[in-house]
């Protein structure tokens, strides 16, 4: 059964919830592959633009892209809830420009829509809130920051950072986000936060103390070809598994063992 923002709000592990599981996908055979899992939540994410498009960080994506690979995802999915990525410099500007990005996001099929950032976004998602779509909030390491950053870096390690993170938290939580992704931050800051705050902490490199877990689809397939982060776990070598079966095709063909008489009109 999809779970809707509202119940999805109540599942924290302090309440005696079962951690959340997120798991990202992109097309319909990923999606369908994630439901097919069990997962909580499919995050169609802005990370597309990493390991689908190919392109060296997140901003290379633009809104009709993200609507296209969150059509092809609901397809695949039709039962679990989708949150979609707000592409960057979709709703760093005007708030109704803001609004109008994901109610598109809507329409493609999302079910809550993800945007990056605090209290510096607070008008951005409270408008986006009060056009009654649902919102995931997203801090720590933030991708769409790597500029900033100066690249992707653990954040939250200084006492101050760390302070101000939590303040984050806690404002975007006030204005009514339903859960949040917390990526890249000390064990103890992800704990912190989400003792700080009611709805869901659904951590990326956040350690276990939290109330769920999301990975990328080809990182945990081990279908990338880029070095991952420290807080990947691999559970499958895909890449290998893939391109042995494409090799062992290609060798049928070239020795004529394939197609055979059964795979013949």
């Amino acid at each position: 059964m999809k779970l809707s923002a509202p119940q999805i709000a109540k599942k924290k592990v302090s309440n005696g919830a079962e951690p959340l599981v997120m798991i990202t996908a992109y097309d319909e055979p990923s999606a369908r592959f994630v439901e097919a899992s069990g997962a909580d939540l499919l995050l169609v994410g802005d990370s597309v633009a990493n390991v689908v498009l190919g392109h060296e960080d997140t901003l290379h994506v633009s809104v009709r892209q993200m609507c296209h690979h969150i059509a092809a995802a609901r397809i695949g999915a039709p039962n679990t809830h989708i949150v979609g990525d707000m592409p960057w410099m979709s709703y760093h500007t005007d708030v109704n420009d803001a609004v109008r990005a994901a109610a598109a996001l809507v329409r493609a099929g999302a079910d809550s829509v993800k945007l990056e950032g605090g209290r510096v976004r607070a008008e951005a998602i409270s408008a986006i809130l009060n056009a009654e779509i649902p919102v995931m909030g997203h801090l720590g390491l933030t991708p769409q920051s790597v500029m900033k950053f100066g690249g992707f870096k653990v954040q939250g390690r200084e006492d101050e950072a760390a302070k101000e993170m939590v303040l984050d938290a806690k404002a975007i939580a006030d204005l009514g986000v339903f859960s949040m992704v917390v990526e890249g931050v000390p064990a103890e800051l992800g704990l912190e936060i989400g003792r700080a705050v009611s709805v869901p902490v659904i951590g990326i490199g956040a350690g276990a103390d939290v109330d769920g877990q999301v990975l990328v689809f080809h990182d945990l397939l081990g279908l990338g070809n880029r070095k991952t982060a420290k807080f990947v776990r691999q559970y499958l070598n895909g890449a290998e598994l893939m391109t042995s079966a494409l090799r062992e095709f290609g060798n049928d063909v070239r020795s004529g063992k394939f197609p055979s008489d059964e795979e013949s009109y």
